[in-house]
């Protein structure tokens, strides 16, 4: 029986021969399979070796080509580059012995398998999110015929910004090349077209934005060094970030930071070095707030909203104990979460150096968002200073609010931002507290927070709005307003309060007339 190409078999297969996505390889692949640890550099770096080899998948769609750029999204730190060295399958492979496995492997080529360790926790090592994003395995540019090589003598090299970091051979890994084909045949079948990623040497860490990474793979000692080229990707900074009513968001911790960075000392956290994660200018990061949205909330008074929300059955929404610097300006924008816990020496000296919570937080708050700091009411030191509030506002936050104490508090007062506190406390952080997390769920005077909740403050106080109700709360809230202020209208002309304060139907009726066109 003969199975004929369909029409829409001709659409699929025209489709992948336009998209430029695929064009270093011979379609677009079925399966792409990466390993875990596979050299014997990295595993000496991560302090664990494996006896088998581990995977894990990666989809289609996360292929790019050589000269693309790689989006690092809004409100993360984490992107790490990991140069690897690319198989691409010819004859399909299934059940196939070692001494075979080689002869199925059509190409081999440069790869870049990226990762975004802020979501690696999230994904309990799937990596379906945190290595599966668009443009997040560049392949290429060139692919080098496997028969002409020995796959015992590859050469991995990887720059960045013209600096060599990764140079590493295939004869240095765990489990030799044909080893890995072998393995996994015998789950599935490898099919034309499919692509292993081999796994990255010693030497990955994180990039930032405006960072150039490249990859090449060659064979020194085959004739005429064959090489695939050098594939190279540049690191730009996202726009799009996380929705907290969808899914998790990113979350990262001194475990994660380390890995990314390849070394605590390269992650500032034990050397008490400041690891360069971006340029001091602001990066403008998205935030559940429209501009009609942001524009209604300014207009309107806090003590309107928690009247709203208290309706809909939110009454545990003020952070509580709170004060202005600046009663006179109103603060709208949406939550960027620091957590602090109660001083503890050890735990002091471990997290409390380096890039450590605290200064990442200020260092990543992005246009509109408001710094929230939980303090556990703890009043008896400072939580920020003077140089803290002056790079929140270089970085165009919106507002900061602790519930704790404030450091230079005159110089911080003197800052055109808005900064709520429990008040003023000479005491640097270290007294009280230890730096511990960022962007998770906190309290914050008496009431949770999470990552993206909306908050509005005056100078009666501080309101979280979940941005699921945002928008109802505030148009609810403005129709009061006009409601009690033509009441209030009525009270200065001389009328009663019995009947007007609510409306009773009379009363209604006549505002309900005079509002209409």
């Amino acid at each position: 029986m003969t199975t004929e190409n369909t029409p829409a078999d001709a659409a699929i297969a025209l489709l992948n021969a336009a998209d430029a996505r695929y064009g270093a390889l011979p379609v677009r692949p079925g399966k792409i399979i990466a390993i875990h640890l596979s050299y014997r550099s990295r595993a000496e770096q991560r302090g664990r070796t494996p006896q088998h080899p581990s995977y894990f998948f990666k989809p289609s769609s996360s292929v790019a080509t050589t000269g693309g750029t790689i989006e690092r999204p809004a409100g993360t730190e984490l992107l790490a580059f990991e140069g690897e060295i690319a198989l691409v399958i010819g004859a399909p492979a299934r059940r196939v012995g070692m001494a075979d496995a080689w002869a199925h492997v059509a190409s081999v080529t440069a790869s870049n398998d990226f990762g975004l360790y802020d979501l690696r926790a999230n994904d309990k090592g799937s990596n379906v999110r945190s290595k599966g994003g668009d443009g997040f395995t560049p392949i290429g540019p060139h692919l080098i015929d496997a028969r002409t090589l020995d796959p015992e003598a590859l050469r991995l090299r990887t720059w960045v910004n013209g600096v060599l970091v990764q140079d590493d051979t295939s004869d240095a890994m765990l489990f030799p090349l044909a080893q890995l084909v072998a393995d996994l045949s015998q789950h599935f079948t490898l099919e034309t077209g499919d692509v292993i990623l081999t796994g990255t040497p010693a030497g990955s860490s994180v990039v930032v934005p405006g960072d150039v990474v490249e990859v090449e793979v060659d064979s020194p000692t085959a004739p005429g060094r064959p090489t695939s080229g050098r594939l190279a990707t540049t690191v730009v900074q996202g726009v799009d970030g996380f929705d907290a009513t969808l899914g998790s968001l990113p979350a990262v911790d001194d475990t994660q930071r380390t890995e990314a960075w390849g070394s605590a000392e390269a992650a500032g956290l034990s050397s008490g070095t400041t690891p360069v994660v971006e340029s001091a200018q602001a990066v403008e990061t998205p935030h559940a707030l429209s501009p009609a949205l942001r524009a209604k909330l300014e207009a309107t008074p806090v003590a309107a909203l928690s009247g709203q929300l208290r309706k809909r059955g939110l009454n545990n929404v003020t952070i509580d104990g709170v004060r202005p610097t600046h009663p006179e300006s109103k603060m709208v924008g949406t939550a960027r979460t620091l957590r602090f816990v109660p001083n503890r020496e050890d735990l002091f000296a471990s997290h409390g150096g380096g890039q450590n919570a605290q200064k990442r937080a200020f260092d990543a708050v992005g246009v509109g968002e408001i710094i929230v700091i939980e303090a556990r009411g703890e009043a008896g030191s400072g939580t920020l200073g003077d140089i803290l509030a002056l790079r929140a506002h270089a970085r165009g936050a919106a507002g900061i609010v602790t519930d704790g104490g404030v450091r230079d508090y005159d110089t911080v007062a003197g800052v055109d931002l808005p900064v709520y506190s429990k008040g003023a406390h000479p005491a640097v952080l270290g007294r009280k507290h230890v730096p511990w997390d960022v962007d998770v769920t906190i309290g914050c005077g008496g009431t949770t927070v999470q990552p993206g909740d909306i908050l509005v403050g005056d100078s009666d106080g501080v309101i979280v709005i979940p941005p699921a109700l945002a928008e109802e709360v505030v148009d609810a809230a403005i129709a009061q307003e006009a409601e009690d202020a033509w009441i209030a209208q009525q009270v200065a002309a001389g009328h009663a309060i019995e009947g007007l304060f609510p409306m009773n139907a009379a009363w209604r009726a006549r505002f309900d007339q005079e509002q209409s066109p």
